[in-house]
C-alpha cells in the first residue's frame, strides 16, 4: 500500500494536475480543451493525465472523435477512505527501523567493548541506553542486588545509578530492602 500512496501523492503533487483534477471535478474535459483553459501543450495535458490515471484518479471515454477525461469519484473517495485509515497510514512507516535511534545512541555512548563512555544527561538518550542494558537481564529470573551489579559493571562504574535508572523506568522492579531485581519486560 505504501507504493500506492506514494504513486497518489506525486500524481498530486503538481500545481497542473490539482487543477486538472479540479476541473474535471466539474466536468469532463478533452485533452485539447483543458490544454487551452490551463494554457499548456496539449502533449503536457497528456502526460499529466497519465499521471493522474496511474493513480486511479480520471478515467477516459471516447465521445464521437475526442477522448475525453472524467474524474473518478467513487475511486477517489474509495483511495480517502481506505489509504487514510490509521492503518494504512501506519502500514507505510513499516519499513522504517524503528530501533535506529536506540542504535545510534548505543553507537554514540558506547566503547568497543561494549561498555559505556558516560551515561547521557538528556532522558530521551538515557531511556535508550537503559533499554539497550537491559537486555543483559534474562525475563523471568530474578537477581541479588550484588549479581545486578556485577551485570552492569559491564556496562558504566555507576552501577548505583543504572540500577535506579532501570527501576525508575519501569524495565526492573525490585523487591525493597536491596531484595531482588527481575526484569519487567515493558
Amino acid at each position: 500500500m505504501s507504493g500506492e500512496l506514494v504513486t497518489f501523492f506525486k500524481a498530486l503533487a503538481d500545481a497542473n494536475r490539482l487543477k486538472i483534477v479540479g476541473l474535471l471535478a466539474e466536468k469532463s474535459y478533452s485533452v485539447e480543451e483543458l490544454a487551452a483553459l490551463l494554457k499548456l501543450k496539449p502533449s503536457t495535458v497528456s502526460h499529466h493525465l497519465a499521471k493522474l490515471s496511474e493513480a486511479g484518479l480520471v478515467q477516459a471515454h471516447a465521445e464521437s472523435y475526442y477522448t475525453v477525461y472524467q474524474l473518478n469519484k467513487k475511486a477517489l473517495e474509495e483511495k480517502a477512505r481506505t489509504m487514510f485509515s490509521p492503518t494504512e497510514l501506519s502500514n507505510a512507516a513499516a519499513e522504517v527501523d524503528i530501533d535506529a535511534y536506540d542504535k545510534k545512541i548505543i553507537r554514540d555512548y558506547s566503547r568497543p567493548d561494549g561498555s559505556l563512555k558516560t551515561l547521557p544527561s538528556q532522558r530521551k538518550k538515557l531511556e535508550a541506553i537503559l533499554r539497550h542494558v537491559v537486555k543483559a537481564f534474562e525475563p523471568g529470573r530474578r537477581y541479588s542486588e550484588k549479581r545486578v551489579n556485577e551485570i552492569l559493571a559491564q556496562f558504566h562504574e555507576d552501577t548505583a545509578t543504572l540500577r535506579r535508572e532501570l527501576v525508575g523506568a519501569g524495565l526492573m522492579a525490585r523487591e525493597g530492602g536491596g531484595g531482588e531485581y527481575w526484569r519487567t519486560d515493558k
